[in-house]
């Protein structure tokens, strides 16, 4: 039932056709907890510190984001194991240790500032004690996904996605000067200063995010072993195959184009407000929120500080998840949210611990949110070696099959992973 199952040998029955709608899953999701608290902090101090001009990131990833989230995806629903327990098969233990350690460090100060930033968001639109906002959200948030069956909370944080839409609705609630904004996303000004580079790298590091290669690698393997007449695609006939495959990439293609429309939205306000107004210093996503109320108005402040917490409730879960599907992999547990609490117990401890020890950190001296941007910094660079062993991967026989990568998208994904090194590389060169 988890990754660490084995193959199904039930035979595939091949259902009608669903409507595109209803095939979107892990690639939707995975999109949508892209934009989460951390990241809006991220993209909010993009927008304020630097304008418009670094509209231009956001497009230019869209589709290197793409390839790589759908090569995670691919090697999952080939090989029907997630990318920690693929690494394992391949590679030395120090290796896959090594880089299980660096994510499980991201996510859990990940973690800390999305439930810091869902508390403050509430204390803005509802009064209170954000602390106490703070512990709540993280208890619900961690017994939704221990409690509540696969199939039904997959469907609850895909109704979550739909907070997203808070960024779209708040640029239309201000004045944009759209012929400068055009003209400055498709025609940029790069500038080669420290400063702007470290940017960009954040940026990247937020938007090519190792915890989403390893979440949706999973969540494939979980759509297959939540129906009893599937299995990993290695074993399935070639119509079948086609059929799962296209499923995979609209949904694939829509999730990171929903998680990349809101990330240039939350930039474009920013810049347009914050950024034209001399705000140029934004540490928290609250901290934004509450900055746009004067310059904004009332509607566009509720519908950035609404977002924050919804946002947060989706990206949580993918945040500890994630967390939870590597380490278990790693050390050869089982890992599904299929499997009820007490037949998983260090699947689900792994959650468990990942979201207390974030609420944890905003009870002591450590700052998460200062933490946040070089987390978004670490992210970028721990990026580059999970990249590049995610593409010999989809490349061996041994995991792929028959099925290794076609030739447009093994090189879409090594153009991802050269574009994330010389980023990582020309801040530390700059």
């Amino acid at each position: 039932m988890g990754d660490e199952c084995g193959n199904r040998t039930a035979p595939v029955v091949q259902a009608s056709s669903p409507s595109w709608v209803a095939s979107l899953g892990p690639g939707l999701i995975t999109g949508a907890a892209d934009d989460d608290p951390s990241g809006i902090a991220t993209y909010s101090q993009a927008g304020a510190k630097l304008g418009y001009a670094i509209l231009w990131s956001v497009l230019f990833t869209y589709p290197l984001m793409v390839a790589i989230q759908l090569i995670s995806a691919r090697i999952g629903s080939v090989s029907g194991h997630g990318l920690a327990t693929n690494i394992g098969r391949l590679y030395p233990k120090w290796l896959l240790y090594f880089i299980v350690s660096l994510l499980l460090v991201a996510n859990t100060i990940n973690i800390a500032a999305d439930i810091s930033a869902m508390g403050q968001a509430a204390t803005l639109v509802a009064g209170g004690s954000a602390r106490l906002y703070a512990v709540l959200f993280g208890v619900v948030s961690a017994g939704l996904q221990i409690f509540i069956p696969y199939r039904q909370y997959v469907r609850f944080l895909k109704w979550l996605t739909l907070a997203l839409f808070a960024y779209v609705a708040t640029a239309f609630a201000i004045p944009i000067p759209w012929a400068s904004v055009l003209r400055q996303t498709l025609m940029p000004a790069i500038d080669w200063s420290p400063d702007y580079m470290t940017t960009i790298v954040a940026v990247f590091g937020t938007t090519i995010s190792p915890y989403l290669f390893f979440w949706q690698a999973s969540q494939e393997v979980e759509e297959l072993h939540s129906h009893a007449d599937r299995r990993p695609l290695k074993g399935v006939s070639r119509l079948t195959r086609a059929a799962y495959l296209s499923r995979q990439k609209v949904d694939t293609i829509v999730g990171m184009g929903m998680s990349n429309l809101v990330a240039f939205f939350i930039i474009l306000t920013t810049a347009a407000t914050l950024h034209m107004h001399g705000v140029r210093q934004i540490e928290t996503s609250a901290q934004a929120a509450l900055a746009l109320r004067p310059i904004a108005g009332d509607f566009a402040f509720f519908l950035f500080s609404a977002g924050i917490i919804g946002t947060g409730f989706l990206s949580i879960p993918v945040l500890a998840g994630a967390s939870a599907y590597a380490l278990a992999g790693a050390l050869k547990l089982k890992n599904s949210l299929n499997y009820k609490p007490v037949e998983a117990r260090g699947f689900y401890g792994i959650i468990a611990i990942s979201t207390l020890v974030g609420c944890v950190l905003d009870f002591t001296g450590i700052d998460p949110i200062k933490a946040l941007y070089w987390s978004a910094v670490l992210n970028g660079v721990i990026s580059v070696p999970i990249m590049i062993l995610t593409m010999l991967m989809a490349s061996r026989p041994e995991i792929m099959g028959r099925f290794t990568l076609g030739w447009r998208l093994r090189a879409l994904g090594w153009l991802a992973t050269l574009v994330m090194a010389a980023a990582v590389s020309a801040m530390f060169v700059v």
